[in-house]
């Protein structure tokens, strides 16, 4: 392909990305908020009915890397929405850092089964939602994010819901977890919430070297391939897909078919998550994605104590409504700042931004 074939196949797919910016950016939004929920739910489901593995519910956060073919052939080979050929464009850089971040992701979702395995769903929700001021610290030295008002304003709201969590966490102590265990559980998910911040603005940079939707999900598929060998190589050491088949049998206390249907459930349920978090980063910037991303982590706080009936005291309600207070007014924040935006242009006559990823 020529250079100037190239150029052009950018320029259409950057339009087409523009013209359905709106419609895609929602979707993903909704792909997101439906896999964050049942995600969380469901890997904390497994944990309570006697499964024990946190390699296997690493596994399960990335091994749905299949589905990801469908947003990537479909739009080629089916509506024929796109000249570019899937998988096209894909230098060895871009590979070598997929690759990179995949295994960091794998490391992630490690973190993240082992703090799932010891604290209450609630907690563990409201904790993750600390990753946010790592995210803007990260943000502005990686990506050069500018700091405002109300982006700083929700940031410091909702790391004082994880404080005002932490000083109370000894009354949230399940009655089987030891002090030890749930201290662990505590750092580990602290440290997921900081290696997730850590990945969004990184692929905030990456993504500005991409011109499409489609790519996105290929450098998606990639980065959870990686993770899936990651995660396979530490399911072998703990006794490999045969002790999976044993837990499933034997130990998983709602029998073989549920525990199955868990696993399966599992995967579909993390691969919207996963899909929703790199379409909102490609389409937005990675804290933005991480704003709204915490903001839906109240939802799995409501969904914890919904379906699994934990404590829901007063230091948790107060955690809860300053994350939706900083979300609010992050929320209100933006939607003044495209309003001036908007009258501007239409006033002057101009157009808007060419790169409307970063509205």
């Amino acid at each position: 392909m020529s250079n100037t074939t190239q150029t052009i196949n950018e320029q259409d797919q950057k339009s087409v990305t523009n013209k359905r910016y709106l419609p895609l950016l929602l979707v993903n939004y909704g792909f997101l908020f439906i896999g964050s929920l049942s995600s969380s739910l469901l890997s904390k489901y497994y944990f309570n009915h006697k499964g024990s593995s946190r390699w296997v519910s690493t596994w399960v956060q990335s091994a749905g890397f299949p589905l990801l073919i469908i947003p990537i052939v479909v739009p080629y080979y089916l509506f024929k929405s796109t000249q570019r050929k899937p998988f096209t464009g894909f230098t060895p850089k871009i590979l070598a850092l997929s690759i990179f971040i995949g295994f960091m992701l794998g490391v992630n979702n490690l973190l993240f089964s082992w703090g799932n395995s010891y604290l209450p769903v609630s907690t563990s929700s409201l904790l993750l939602s600390s990753q946010l001021v790592f995210n803007l610290i990260l943000s502005v030295i990686i990506v050069k994010q500018k700091i405002t008002f109300m982006n700083l304003n929700c940031v410091i709201l909702l790391t004082l819901s994880s404080v005002l969590l932490a000083l109370e966490s000894s009354n949230d102590q399940p009655h089987d977890v030891t002090k030890t265990k749930y201290f662990i559980g505590y750092l580990a998910t602290i440290g997921a919430g900081l290696l997730f911040a850590l990945y969004l603005p990184i692929m905030e940079m990456v993504y500005k070297k991409v011109y499409c939707y489609a790519m996105v999900m290929e450098m998606q598929m990639v980065m959870e391939v990686a993770a899936t060998v990651l995660a396979s190589i530490g399911m072998v050491f703990d006794g490999g897909f045969t002790e999976m088949k044993r837990e499933g049998y034997q130990v998983f206390d709602k029998g073989e078919k549920v525990y199955w249907a868990t696993v399966v459930s599992n995967v579909v349920s993390w691969q919207l998550c996963f899909m929703g978090t790199a379409g909102m980063v490609f389409l937005t910037c990675s804290l933005t994605g991480g704003i709204c991303m915490t903001a839906l982590l109240m939802m799995n706080v409501v969904g914890g104590v919904v379906v699994y009936r934990e404590e829901f005291g007063g230091v948790k309600v107060v955690s809860t409504v300053m994350c939706g207070w900083g979300f609010c007014s992050y929320a209100y924040g933006m939607y003044v700042k495209n309003k001036m935006l908007k009258d501007r242009d239409d006033g002057g006559g101009g157009g808007h931004d060419s790169d409307d990823k970063n509205v």
